[in-house]
């Protein structure tokens, strides 16, 4: 029991990098674009990382070579979203691929790209879905703060104009005037003694 415990989290590590590669011409290429992470500066990180970089022909041009099977007008808008997220995620990806092993020949590339739409294409979802969910919540986060500082503009132009001013002068006088009368008013009253029961003294124990 122990000797299987030990042995499941090599399998998951083999079955992983087994995903994550494939031997092409006796050299290891990678299929997951994040393990080339290393050799690629800011701006490719985050074209990477962020959908929508690739055009919308672009992408439509490849739904059917990534996705032959799929029937993309009966694809719900969220759907169709991930998917053609996923789309832009291969093509990324191949490209990373032939950047960094110019050495592939068209039809290793090909080996690679088929390899790649078994193994990667749930990953690739999960991932963009996740990319999605977040901008989703960042752009609602920056709608919130616009929102706020639009009616505090709105709130501190209002106050600043002439006649708004001229309103409020008498609203603000008598708000003071109010509150010194009755600060006034409650002085006047006599303060009534309180007075208190006095306490029972205890039964004497003879």
């Amino acid at each position: 029991m122990t000797s299987a415990a030990t042995a499941d989290p090599d399998s998951l590590l083999q079955r992983r990098l087994q995903q994550d590669s494939i031997l092409v011409g006796g050299k290891t290429i990678y299929l997951n674009p994040f393990l080339y992470w290393r050799r690629f500066d800011a701006n490719t990180d985050r074209w990477l990382r962020e959908p929508g970089q690739l055009g919308e022909e672009q992408i439509e041009a490849n739904r059917l070579r990534f996705y032959p099977e799929l029937d993309w007008a009966l694809l719900d808008p969220q759907d169709r979203a991930i998917k053609d997220g996923a789309v832009e995620m291969f093509l990324k990806t191949l490209e990373l691929i032939g950047t960094f092993n110019p050495e592939l020949n068209p039809g290793q590339l090909l080996e690679v790209e088929r390899k790649m739409a078994i193994t990667k294409k749930r990953a690739f979802e999960r991932w963009v879905e996740k990319a999605l969910r977040r901008r989703e919540q960042q752009e609602l986060r920056e709608r919130r703060r616009f929102d706020r500082d639009r009616v505090l503009r709105d709130w501190s132009e209002w106050l600043a104009l002439p006649a708004t001013r001229r309103a409020l002068l008498p609203i603000g006088l008598a708000l003071v005037l109010s509150a010194a009368g009755g600060w006034w008013f409650g002085s006047q009253r006599p303060c009534k003694p309180l007075l208190v029961a006095p306490g029972v003294a205890p039964a004497l124990i003879p």
